[in-house]
C-alpha cells in the first residue's frame, strides 16, 4: 500500500530569520499510521504542522509526496492553487483553539469541507456526531458550546471529508488533565475508522506514551530544530 505522506531532506526557514529552521531527514506515513511529535513550547511543532498542511513553503526539499502527488514539484513551480486544492481534498487539521467559524452552526461547521468539495456524505457526518457525543447540538453555534464540545466539533470537521492525512495541533491542550485522555482516545479511534494517517503534535509526552503512540521529538541543535526518534 502506498504511503499517504513521504518526506526527504526537508528544511523550513522563516524568511529573514536565520536563527530559526526546522529539518526533517525522512518521514513516511502509511494509511492508518499514527505519529506523535513532541517537544518544548516554541520549538516549531506548529510550524511543522503548517508545512505538512501545505500552508508554508519549505526552503529546501528532497522529496515531498502527498497521496501520490509530487508536492515538491508543485512548490518548485510555485503552483499555490494546486497546493490549495491538494490540501482541501486530502488534509484535515485540528487546531489547538478549535478554529470553528463562529457564524456557522455545529452542523454547518462539520459539513463545510464536504460542501466545498461537492461531496456530501451525511451518514459519515452523523457517525462523527454520534461518536463525539455531539448529537442534539447541531443547531448551536460555537459560542453556545463548552470548550470540550468545541474541540470535539473541530475533530468532526477535520474528519468530515475523510482526509488521507489528519494533522492535530495540540488537540487536547485546552481540555485539562481530566478530559484530555478521553478526547485523545476519540481522535485515535475516529482516525482509525476513517483510515487516515494521523500526526499529533503535543507537549504532553506522557499522555501520548500512555496511549501507545509512536513518537518523534523536535530536538534543538546548533543549526536547527531537527525531528528525531524520541528517547
Amino acid at each position: 500500500m502506498a504511503d499517504v505522506l513521504r518526506l526527504e531532506g526537508l528544511r523550513y526557514q522563516r524568511a529573514g530569520d536565520g536563527a530559526f529552521a526546522i529539518e526533517v531527514g525522512t518521514l513516511a506515513l502509511a494509511p492508518g499510521q499514527v505519529l506523535g511529535i513532541v517537544g518544548p513550547s516554541g520549538c516549531g511543532k506548529s510550524t511543522l504542522i503548517d508545512v505538512l498542511a501545505l500552508l508554508r513553503r519549505p526552503s529546501r526539499l528532497g522529496a515531498f509526496v502527498l497521496q501520490g502527488s509530487d508536492v515538491a514539484a508543485l512548490w518548485q513551480r510555485d503552483d499555490v492553487d494546486a497546493c490549495t486544492a491538494l490540501r482541501a481534498a486530502h488534509v484535515g487539521v485540528v487546531l489547538q483553539t478549535g478554529g470553528l467559524l463562529p457564524s456557522l452552526t455545529v452542523l454547518e461547521n462539520v459539513r463545510l469541507a464536504q460542501r466545498l468539495l461537492g461531496a456530501r456524505d451525511e451518514a459519515w457526518v452523523q457517525h462523527l456526531l454520534a461518536a463525539l457525543d455531539l448529537r442534539g447540538l447541531g443547531e448551536r453555534r460555537p459560542a453556545q458550546l463548552s470548550i470540550g464540545q468545541r474541540q470535539r466539533v473541530a475533530i468532526a470537521r477535520a474528519l468530515s471529508h475523510r482526509p488521507a492525512l489528519l494533522l492535530a495541533d495540540e488537540p487536547t491542550a485546552s481540555l485539562g488533565v481530566d478530559h484530555a485522555p478521553a478526547a485523545l482516545d476519540l481522535l485515535l479511534s475516529l482516525a482509525r475508522d476513517s483510515g487516515a494517517a494521523l500526526v499529533i503534535v503535543s507537549h504532553d509526552l506522557d499522555l501520548l506514551r500512555d496511549k501507545g503512540v509512536p513518537l518523534r521529538a523536535c530536538v534543538v541543535q546548533q543549526h536547527a530544530v531537527v525531528l528525531e526518534d524520541a528517547a
